[in-house]
């Protein structure tokens, strides 16, 4: 599968229209310079347009979001594309000309900058490498966690028979992801706003999935319960709605990652050329390795934790993806143009998936209240039961 996608990724090379990432930072400068002057002669809708263009165009079809997010950092890549959203904003609320060609600048300058940065960067085979491997091992890393937990899970519970089923939800993903990619790339011509729409109801499905899951298995943790649960399930199999549930679950966690991460190898074969194919292909399957060694790590190692901090944990990890993802989700959907952006007074924290917008930070209060009333429903219910308990054993 490996090879696979390796493959997929070599043969997919998009043909690079600059020269530099100083020419694709010029090219957004000429379109966001089109867009100011429209949105001076009264045309709001003209010029969120151009904006769309600058950002889908050169700006991210053309690889230089994947490669400030690969080569600097994600947090800058977020505060680039938050400031596109905000340029957007600001024009349609009728924000003053100076304003708005303040936000254009500081963007242009931020831009240039990073396109010094990357074209100032010298690509050596070593550089090429560690690029390669971290870009599988940082996009695989969530997807390995959530399978790795899912399957520990399955194993505890008796229902070995059922992680075949969670493997073949990873491949039917990869297989997925790769169709996904090939078909953005050359079968539709999917714009960018599509692509990003996509990206955030996936995010946003996976959030549901990992929510209701991290839930559930928190409902196991404590003892009482648990053997309850594997009293009343010893002789059958999980019911059809929890087992689809966890096949979902592996399968968006690896479906969301894999078709992100043939765009990145895309990036990074059109910055270096296809001469170093070699050495990113043997990052790549390192990075595979790494992440097998993770996989093994997770599944094998937990069966040596007891069961309460085991599901305890587990449940704590599937929510925190599911409290990022909520808000990355909503932030494809704003830059898809599908979710107004509002301006909130909180810092951007990309690792926790937090963005200086109410709309992103909407969802995931939604999840912290419900994450609070099902805990203290959990508690409520775990006081009543210990007088019973306490008795029987009296």
């Amino acid at each position: 599968m490996a090879v696979l996608l390796l493959v997929t990724v070599v043969f997919a090379v998009p043909v690079h229209a600059y020269s530099s990432w100083g020419a694709v930072a010029a090219e957004v400068e000429r379109i966001l310079d089109q867009a100011k002057e429209t949105f001076q002669q009264g045309d709001k809708a003209g010029a969120k347009e151009l904006v769309n263009q600058a950002y889908f165009g050169p700006f991210e079809k053309d690889g230089m979001e994947r490669a400030i997010r690969s080569n600097i950092s994600a947090k800058r890549a977020a505060e680039i594309e938050y400031k596109f959203s905000r340029i957007k904003k600001m024009m349609d609320t009728g924000t003053p000309v100076a304003d708005v060609s303040a936000a254009i600048a500081e963007l242009v300058a931020m831009l240039k900058e990073y396109a010094r940065q990357l074209d100032g960067s010298q690509s050596t085979p070593w550089s090429v490498f560690l690029s390669s491997f971290l870009i599988i091992v940082r996009e695989g890393f969530e997807a390995i966690l959530i399978i790795g937990a899912i399957t520990a899970y399955l194993v505890r519970a008796g229902y070995r028979h059922l992680v075949g089923k969670i493997y073949q939800s990873a491949g039917a993903a990869i297989a997925a992801s790769l169709l996904t990619a090939v078909a953005i790339g050359y079968v539709f011509d999917i714009s960018g706003a599509s692509q990003e729409i996509l990206e955030g109801v996936t995010m946003l499905i996976a959030v549901v999935v990992l929510f209701s899951v991290s839930f559930w298995l928190l409902s196991k943790v404590e003892a009482q319960k648990w053997r309850e649960f594997i009293e009343g399930k010893v002789q059958s199999s999980l019911t059809s709605g929890s087992s689809l549930a966890l096949w979902f679950a592996a399968f968006l966690a690896v479906y969301r990652e894999g078709a992100e991460t043939v765009l990145f190898y895309q990036a990074l074969l059109s910055g270096t050329g296809t001469s170093a194919a070699g050495v990113i292909g043997l990052g790549f399957i390192l990075g595979c390795v790494a992440l097998a060694v993770i996989f093994v790590a997770i599944r094998y190692g937990s069966l040596r934790i007891p069961l309460k901090p085991f599901f305890l944990g587990t449940s704590l990890l599937l929510y925190y993806l599911a409290f990022v993802f909520a808000g990355a989700g909503m932030k494809e959907l704003q830059e898809g143009g599908l979710v107004s952006s509002t301006t909130a007074p909180v810092p951007l924290i990309s690792p926790l998936g937090i963005y200086p917008t109410w709309e992103t930070l909407a969802p995931q209060a939604l999840l912290l209240l419900i994450a609070a009333a099902g805990l203290a429903s959990q508690l409520l219910g775990l006081r009543k039961r210990r007088p019973t308990v306490n008795r029987a054993q009296a």
